[in-house]
This record gives structure tokens, C-alpha cells and sequence, in this order.
């Protein structure tokens, strides 16, 4: 009569290293020498590792994960507090932090949007708005933006702002450095704010800058710019009032400015008459 009991099969503790009998559908198992309960047939620490190491894989992709994720970590940023001001050294990889003078939460993210969305955006990341997304908030303060889609609301950025797609920008912008893109067809509905413009698209509306305003080959503005200086390349097309001076202030603004500066009234200024900004073409 042929053996109908299951099959036994020698297995080794993990524990101790003392090999003993059991059966092959075995799910656990006590250990006869230490007393310690095991899994028969897992595998052991290292064999996964040991695998690994010998299966063939590629090299250049592993070693630049490995090179990239060794730069985030010691990559660096001095980032400042939304409610103190507070300046401080984060680490790369930190998606948000607590100032060390205010307690405020700071958030480091960077946010890609591809469709609608309408909450407000505070970060000291990047905000990248895709050619399908549609930015309905009332306000998006962040490091870095770059503009393909349809922006509604206020944009303020501490670095630069690139904006590459045709439409209507009906809030306030404001950034350090601003891009208009060589495909980019913007009308502004309000002022535009920054420290300087690089015009490659074109683009309508008013430019306050504090320090130049470039307009490429193939650029086109129009409309009134006040700024310290103003370059027009071959090719390039400028339209609308130019004021070269404070960039902080508007033309209206820059009368009352130096009647305080001079301490007296000029003669030019009894009639009540205004210095006309000069039109250029």
C-alpha cells in the first residue's frame, strides 16, 4: 500500500541555524532549540539583496538616481517667512518647514496644475500652471512660475515669471525677472511690476520696472513703460509712452516726489502744468 502521508522536508531556523523536519505546507513552525517561531519556506534575510546584485540591470540609470537624489540632499535654499521675514536655510528636499522666529508654516512645495483649480497658492516652490490648466485663484505667491494656460488671478514671484501661451492676464503681476516667450500673445489688463522684462512674444499693457526692459528681435510692445533703461533690438517693436526715471512710480506720481526733493516750487509747476512723458515709436 503506497505512503499517503505528506511529504517532510528538511528547513533551517533563521534564528539559531538548527535544521529539523517539516512539513512542505508548513505555513510556521517552532524552532525545537530556541523556541522561537519562524516561517519554514521564507526567504532569507540578504537572498532578496544577493539577487539583485548578481541580476543584470542598468548601470547608467541607477547611478544617476542615485547621483540626483545625493544632489537634493545637499542642495540648499535660503528661503524667507511669509509673515516675519524671517530668513533661513532649508534643505532641498523639504516640502514645507516652521520659522524659527514666528512659528508660521512655510510651504515649499512645488505645485504643477493641469486642469481648474481656484485655491489660493502661497509657496516658496515653483508653480507651473500646463497648456490645459486654468488658474482661478485670487492670489499665487511662490518662487518660480512658468505660464502656459489661463492665469485669472494675482501672480507675485520672488524669482522670474515665464509666460508662454496667448490670452488675457486681467490680475496684477509682479516678479523679480519676467519672460514673455517668443509664441506668447498677452494683453494686461493691469500693471505689470517687476525688476526686468525680456520681451520675446508680444505683449500690451503697462510696465513699471526697476531696471531694464528688453524687447528682442521680432518682440512687440505696447503701451506705456516707465523704467531706468530700455532696449529695443533689429527688429524689435516698441509702441506707447516711455518714461525713463524712478521705476518705482508712475508719471503721476513723480511730480509731487520732486517738488519734496527741491524744497521749493519751480516756476514750471506754478501754472499747475505737468511734464508730458515723451512718445515713442
Amino acid at each position: 500500500m503506497a505512503n499517503t502521508s505528506p511529504a517532510k522536508v528538511s528547513v533551517e531556523c533563521p534564528h539559531c541555524g538548527f535544521k529539523q523536519l517539516e512539513y512542505a505546507a508548513a505555513k510556521s513552525s517552532i524552532c525545537r532549540q530556541c523556541g522561537r517561531y519562524f516561517s519554514p519556506f521564507a526567504p532569507k534575510p540578504g537572498l532578496k539583496l544577493h539577487v539583485k546584485e548578481e541580476a543584470p540591470t542598468p548601470e547608467n540609470s541607477s547611478i544617476f538616481h542615485r547621483f540626483e537624489d545625493f544632489w537634493k540632499r545637499q542642495r540648499s535654499s535660503i528661503i524667507e517667512c511669509f509673515e516675519c521675514k524671517r530668513k533661513q536655510q532649508v534643505c532641498g528636499t523639504a516640502t514645507s518647514t516652521i520659522c524659527p522666529a514666528c512659528s508660521a508654516h512655510i510651504d515649499l512645495r512645488d505645485y504643477k496644475i493641469t486642469s481648474g483649480f481656484s485655491r489660493t497658492i502661497r509657496t516658496r516652490g515653483a508653480v507651473h500652471l500646463a497648456a490645459k490648466g486654468d488658474l482661478g485663484s485670487s492670489s499665487v505667491i511662490c518662487r518660480s512660475a512658468l505660464i502656459e494656460g489661463k492665469l485669472r488671478g494675482n501672480l507675485h514671484c520672488d524669482d522670474t515669471a515665464t509666460i508662454n501661451f496667448s490670452g488675457k492676464i486681467p490680475g496684477l503681476l509682479s516678479a523679480r525677472h519676467v519672460i514673455v516667450e517668443r509664441k506668447a500673445n498677452i494683453q494686461c489688463s493691469r500693471r505689470i511690476r517687476a525688476g526686468s522684462i525680456e520681451i520675446k512674444g508680444t505683449m500690451s499693457g503697462e510696465i513699471i520696472a526697476q531696471t531694464m526692459v528688453t524687447i528682442h528681435k521680432k518682440g512687440s510692445l505696447e503701451g506705456d513703460v516707465t523704467a531706468r533703461a530700455i532696449s529695443v533690438e533689429k527688429g524689435g517693436m516698441f509702441s506707447g509712452q516711455l518714461i525713463i526715471g524712478q521705476a518705482g512710480l508712475t508719471q503721476g506720481e513723480l511730480l509731487p516726489e520732486q517738488k519734496l526733493a527741491a524744497g521749493s516750487v519751480p516756476e514750471a509747476d506754478i501754472s499747475g502744468s505737468a511734464p508730458q512723458p515723451l512718445p515713442a515709436t
